[in-house]
C-alpha cells in the first residue's frame, strides 16, 4: 500500500500540466472527512491516507504519495438534498431562513447563492417544505461549510469561474407546486 501523509490545499503551487497528470480518488463527503482511510486511485493502487486529525478533503485538493506522486480528490456524486425557493413567490431570503434553521440542528449545509444542500433526511426535507422552499434529491458533488470554528482558515471561491459539478436528477421535480401538507396559500397554476 502507498502512504499519503501530505495535503496540498486545491492543488495550489502546481502547474496544471502535473495535475492533469496525477493519479485520482474519488470520495464521498463521509470517506472525505476521515483523516484515516484506504482507497484505490484511478491507477489501481491502494493508497493510505493518513493526514492530521480533524483534516477534511475537498475537491481539488492533492494528496502527495511517500514516492512523490500526486493523487487528486475528486468529491464524488453522492445523494443530496437541493434545497431552492419556491419559483413563484419565495425570495433569496428563504435560504438564509432555511440555512438559520438548519445550522441551528448542526446540519453540514453547502451553500451556493441560489440554493443549499444538505445530506438526505426525510424530517428536514418536510421541514423545508412547510418553510415553502423546493426540495429535491438530486446526485451530485457535496461540499458543505467547515463552520466557523474550523481550522485550516477559509478559501473563496472564484465567483466567475465555471461550475464543472455534474448533475444528475434523482427526483425529477413534480408538475405540481407542493410545498407540505399545511401550505396555506393560493397558487394560480
Amino acid at each position: 500500500m502507498l502512504k499519503t501523509c501530505k495535503l496540498i490545499p486545491q492543488g495550489q503551487g502546481l502547474a496544471a500540466a502535473l495535475l492533469k497528470r496525477a493519479a485520482t480518488i474519488e470520495a464521498d463527503w463521509d470517506l472525505r472527512q476521515k483523516s484515516r482511510f484506504e482507497a484505490a486511485d484511478s491507477q489501481g493502487r491502494r493508497i493510505g491516507v493518513f493526514l492530521a486529525r480533524g483534516t477534511v478533503l475537498r475537491g481539488g485538493d492533492v494528496l502527495v504519495a511517500e514516492d512523490g506522486s500526486l493523487i487528486r480528490v475528486i468529491a464524488a456524486l453522492q445523494k443530496v438534498l437541493r434545497i431552492t425557493a419556491c419559483a413563484q413567490h419565495g425570495s433569496a431570503f428563504d435560504l438564509t431562513r432555511a440555512a438559520y434553521h438548519l445550522g441551528n440542528r448542526h446540519v453540514p449545509i453547502e451553500l451556493q447563492s441560489d440554493h443549499l444542500k444538505i445530506e438526505p433526511d426525510h424530517v428536514l426535507a418536510d421541514l423545508l417544505r412547510a418553510m415553502h422552499l423546493t426540495v429535491n434529491e438530486v446526485l451530485e458533488a457535496f461540499e458543505p461549510e467547515n463552520g466557523a470554528y474550523a481550522s485550516g482558515g477559509h478559501a473563496h471561491a472564484d465567483a466567475h469561474a465555471p461550475s464543472h459539478k455534474p448533475v444528475i436528477a434523482i427526483q425529477a421535480a413534480a408538475s405540481a407546486h407542493v410545498h407540505g401538507p399545511h401550505c396555506k396559500h393560493d397558487h394560480e397554476h
